[in-house]
């Protein structure tokens, strides 16, 4: 028979009240109850625990040398449980979540910063990483939440929620676009392009955009982080296409931001999750928090 922990309960109640009577007022249980849960647990343990009379009660020598094993594994037993339900009800845990490098430089702190004023007990593992690389994570389970680019073909990932992220012309401030009002796809093919490296989300809406343009496109180089890009822009290499809300954009004073006057330079965001998982408490939370951050069409 195994031991319960009402059972435990009960016999370290009875041994500091030194009565049945206190003990089962203090547990809001009927004599009679107590008593059987008392000897449930001597049957458990093969051994009188109690010596009961009319007066009195007292541990026997079993009694007195299980009780301080008893009482620490009733603590240790109703740590689990506060912690088990803490857990359950999203009070504590761990946030495991894949994102975009743009999210995880913008709207993540803040969001971060708002989970835990919430909730203090909470932990975060962040990967920021290309869509690609997010959706990987994901499906294999090395996070539960991911905030990825792009079409989402992936049978094996659910969308929870999807959102778009506008893409704008980042240039010197002294550039021509600087003071244009209107930027086309026929205006991009004039100058050099700093496009971010093929595989990347941002790039793939880029080149699908620009496919209208049946003439050659001057791409001067091909970065893979934004922040690089930005480097080659600001050094006068060329223009670079980025999403508005990448803080990269506004890292730098000499630079200004153009919105691109055509509704293909828009990338598909979306929080995703492995189809057939169920997320943890906690995580749903930040779920609810993130959805407010990611802009709809």
């Amino acid at each position: 028979m195994d031991l319960n922990l009402r059972d435990i309960r009960a016999l370290v109640a009875v041994a500091e009240a030194g009565s049945f009577t206190r003990a089962a007022e203090r547990l809001h249980l009927s004599q009679p109850a107590l008593t059987v849960q008392i000897r449930r647990l001597e049957e458990a343990v093969g051994a009188r625990l109690l010596d009961r009379n009319s007066r009195n009660v007292a541990l026997t020598t079993t009694g007195r040398e299980l009780l301080p094993l008893l009482r620490k594994s009733l603590r240790d037993m109703e740590n689990v449980l506060r912690d088990a339900r803490a857990l359950g009800e999203g009070e504590s845990g761990t946030i495991r979540i894949a994102c975009l490098p743009t999210f995880a430089a913008s709207a993540l702190p803040e969001l971060i910063i708002g989970m835990k004023h919430d909730v203090p007990r909470v932990t975060f593992q962040i990967r920021d990483v290309v869509a690609s690389t997010v959706n990987a994570l994901v499906r294999e389970e090395e996070v539960d939440i991911g905030l990825t680019g792009g079409d989402v073909p992936d049978p094996m990932l659910e969308v929870l929620h999807a959102g778009v992220d506008r893409l704008v012309v980042v240039c010197p401030g002294e550039h021509p676009f600087a003071s244009m009002r209107r930027i086309g796809v026929s205006d991009l093919a004039q100058v050099p392009l700093v496009l971010t490296a093929p595989g990347t989300s941002v790039r793939a809406v880029v080149d699908a955009a620009l496919s209208q343009w049946s003439g050659p496109l001057d791409i001067a180089c091909e970065p893979t982080y934004m922040m690089t890009a930005v480097a080659m822009v600001r050094a006068g290499l060329g223009v670079t296409i980025l999403p508005e809300t990448a803080r990269e954009v506004r890292a730098e004073p000499g630079l200004v931001s153009k919105e691109i006057n055509d509704p293909a330079f828009v990338r598909s965001i979306a929080i995703v999750k492995k189809r057939g998982r169920t997320l943890p408490s906690i995580t749903g939370k930040f779920v609810q928090l993130m959805r407010q951050s990611v802009r709809t069409r």
